[in-house]
């Protein structure tokens, strides 16, 4: 038996959404920008995709950026907004907890004059409220704080952020990176003003997102040379990626995001209670609470996260040490830095088993026993 357990870092594509790649790659070939009937044709299932996107958040169609992902979401929404509002203020709030997608361009737009504090953690990962209040001012122009954190699957406050920041000039962003598709997201409702999403993570394909930006943004275009994507992205859309991620997408209802939590936490109970079962020595890292229900990470004390993952490996068991963007960097996980202290050994002894679409209760199981076998040996 095998099992991939590292649906936190990407998916694998569903088999509808892999149809609809298909049939558009074979039947839809046109430019979304050329006028004749072929491009109409494609201009017509672009924005058919568009409409499905929208949808899933309660928005306008055109509110929604088709992009490569959520790297390029992020950096878009970010290095936009600062940029364009630098006269109203160079002070800037984020997380210490944040993706490196978000992360990076925060460090750029340091070396350009603007100024960003990043909130610290407690250690169960939650930010306080209270230091956002403390950390804002009146030259905010801009706070970044991610949906739900990759490593740990903590929901962020966002409605709480989202109220504090009503009657504030500071545009609300948010990496949904991780939580698209999990949970019900209304960007209206909580007052979020720009949203990054990626298809790979809901069982969609690689290399297509979408940025969604409120009506009451201006943002310049990052990509600059077409005037596609209403002037706002240049670029040729992926008309294939677009729909399948828009059929990903099309798939995660609210009962089947509700049926999928129930299933995620039935495997996460299958796995934990055999741990306890056998004796094993385990913490959970996180909120146990407020959390995505597909995401543990979890620590075992004395044990070398490297070693438990060649382990499991060599069984065709799939599991992570941290986020897939820094893999092959033997630096511990930021996240549980922030959480811990750097010099924590919880960094080096604690790993990331995320479920989707595919598992079933027999990998869990043969999971939890391999990981009791490691461990006792």
């Amino acid at each position: 038996m095998e099992g991939y357990f590292d649906h936190a870092a990407t998916t694998p594509l569903h088999p509808e959404a892999l149809a609809e790649m298909n049939r558009l790659a074979e039947t839809t070939f046109g430019n979304p920008s050329s006028i004749h009937g072929y491009g109409r044709k494609a201009a017509m299932e672009l924005e058919l995709a568009r409409d499905v996107l929208a949808t899933s958040l309660g928005v306008k169609s055109h509110e929604i950026i088709f992009t490569s992902g959520g790297t390029e979401g992020d950096n878009t929404a970010l290095i936009g907004v600062a940029m364009s509002r630098k006269d109203l203020g160079r002070h800037i709030i984020t997380t210490a907890i944040e993706h490196p997608a978000v992360l990076e361009p925060m460090h750029y737009l340091e070396s350009q004059g603007f100024e960003v504090t990043y909130l610290p953690v407690n250690e169960q990962g939650q930010i306080s409220l209270s230091d956002l209040e403390a950390a804002s001012r009146k030259d905010t122009i801009l706070v970044s704080v991610m949906y739900a954190n990759n490593e740990t699957g903590n929901l962020l406050p966002i409605a709480e952020i989202g109220a504090l920041l009503k009657e504030h000039q500071a545009v609300f962003h948010t990496d949904a990176v991780q939580a698209y598709g999990k949970v019900t997201i209304s960007p209206k409702e909580l007052g979020i003003d720009l949203l990054s999403a990626s298809a790979h993570k809901f069982n969609g394909p690689k290399g297509v997102g979408f940025l969604y930006k409120s009506d009451q943004v201006s943002l310049p275009a990052y990509l600059r040379g077409g005037e596609q994507e209403e002037k706002r992205r240049a670029g040729t859309e992926n008309l294939p990626g677009i729909g399948g991620m828009a059929k990903a997408a099309s798939l995660l209802t609210a009962d089947a995001m509700v049926e999928n939590g129930n299933r995620y936490r039935h495997f996460a109970k299958l796995l934990t209670e055999a741990l306890d079962a056998a004796g094993v020595n385990w913490q959970l890292n996180g909120d146990p609470v407020n959390k995505l229900p597909h995401v543990l990470n979890l620590r075992f004390p004395g044990v070398s996260n490297d070693l438990l993952l060649m382990k499991l490996d060599l069984k065709q068991l799939a599991i992570s040490t941290g986020s897939a963007c820094t893999a092959g960097n033997v630096e511990p996980s930021h996240v549980l830095e922030a959480m811990y202290g750097s010099k924590s050994p919880v960094t080096k002894e604690s790993i990331r088993v995320s479920f989707g679409f595919g598992n079933t209760a027999e990998q869990v199981q043969f999971l939890a026993d391999s990981l009791i076998a490691i461990l006792q040996k």
